[in-house]
């Protein structure tokens, strides 16, 4: 009997198929909760780029609805995926912050481990919880109150260590749109539990969380990765969340998953659903804001970012802003706010046509108006300066 060889499909065709589940192929008019759902949170080291990334993807987009869903605690800024803050929903934070805690644990043994020598894990964490469900505190806050118990150690790696023990949230007015505030913290129990919106989700309410076994609760994700992200690699799917091991989540599931293979004939696993578009799809010019999921949720990045240009999008551990063309990454962008201006910069990796010119510059307009609506406009070609380093 002949072994049926899966399909192999390109780059190219990779890429389309993420830009459409990625909603980057044409504005959805789905709502930002079901956006920030659809695709398992949103990469939100800084306030800002939660934004951005919506503003790229739904018709319409306005910041105060985001702004509104952190205010109501209907979403959160959480450390889930790869021990970093993304921005996602309640019920995906009940879900997605137990699922993560192998990732968080590692972090801990890794960076932090050497400094915490003699320090009970678990008292600290039963510590750090009524410090902070007390009233929410700045890491710097926290780790001067712990160092009270602990006067012979540092106050970051304390601060850390319960950072990575405890379901951390930042509270508002944190992340609100022409706001500002400290990155203080709280449990993301309490937080929930002192929420104005009787739907938002309790920890008992998440029926399809760890409660209903680990195993099952993490191939459900993975299943919405594929979804969000998809066909994808099991060593993809292992860049984007950080967990391990994932092979022996996934073979289980084959009997319900497509199968498929890149041009290097690396075994790519998809929903059946997932769309598949025609490589030659065209894909429209979007801003997106540094860490963007799109370019950080699998190992080889070569459907988005081209070969000749990996590299180009980061600086010593510190993401830029990058903008894509016709379906990949193609330069770097920032904008500046002074007074009554605002100035929106880009930096092709490679000359752009006229056309690819006038589409710059039409969805330059959008990025412009939704960050300084009553300013004066530029768009100018230019070299971006490093960005600054995110706020943990």
């Amino acid at each position: 009997m002949t072994q049926r060889t899966a399909p192999t499909l390109t780059a190219r065709a990779l890429g389309r198929a993420t830009l459409e589940r990625q909603l980057l192929l044409r504005r959805s008019d789905m709502t930002a909760l079901d956006a920030v759902e659809r695709l398992l949170g949103l990469q939100a080291q800084s306030p800002r780029p939660p934004y951005y990334a919506l503003a790229a993807r739904l018709a319409g987009f306005r910041p105060q609805e985001l702004s509104d869903l952190l205010e109501s605690r209907q979403a959160v800024r959480i450390s889930v995926m790869r021990s970093t803050i993304h921005l996602v929903s309640a019920h995906d934070a009940l879900l997605l912050r137990p699922l993560t805690r192998p990732v968080h644990d590692r972090t801990l043994r890794g960076s932090f481990g050497k400094h915490l020598t003699g320090v009970d894990l678990d008292r600290l964490a039963a510590a750090a919880r009524a410090l902070v469900e007390e009233r929410p505190l700045t890491f710097k806050e926290l780790g001067e109150r712990l160092q009270e118990e602990w006067p012979g150690h540092d106050r970051w790696p304390l601060a850390m260590a319960a950072r990575q023990l405890l379901p951390l949230v930042q509270v508002t007015p944190r992340a609100l749109w022409g706001r500002s505030g400290q990155a203080a913290h709280t449990t993301l129990d309490a937080w929930l539990t002192e929420a104005p919106d009787a739907a938002v989700p309790r920890a008992a309410d998440t029926a399809d969380g760890p409660e209903a076994g680990p195993r099952e609760a993490l191939a459900a994700v993975l299943l919405r990765y594929l979804a969000a992200f998809g066909p994808a690699s099991v060593k993809d799917m292992q860049v984007w969340c950080g967990l391990t091991r994932l092979r022996e989540v996934i073979d289980p599931l084959r009997p319900r998953l497509r199968t498929f293979r890149d041009e290097h004939g690396v075994e790519l696993f998809d929903v059946p659903d997932g769309p598949l578009p025609d490589p030659d799809t065209e894909a429209p010019v979007r801003f997106l804001p540094e860490f963007d999921n799109v370019a950080l949720s699998h190992a080889d990045r070569t459907r988005i970012l081209a070969p000749e240009h990996q590299g180009r999008t980061w600086d010593r551990n510190v993401a830029y802003r990058v903008f894509l063309v016709d379906g990949g990454i193609r330069g770097l962008w920032r904008i500046e706010t002074a007074g009554e201006s605002a100035q929106l910069t880009v930096e092709p990796f490679t000359p752009l046509s006229r056309a690819e010119q006038s589409a710059v510059a039409d969805e330059a307009a959008g990025v412009l108006h939704m960050t300084a609506p009553d300013a004066r406009h530029d768009l100018r070609y230019g070299q971006v300066a490093k960005p600054a380093r995110a706020t943990p």
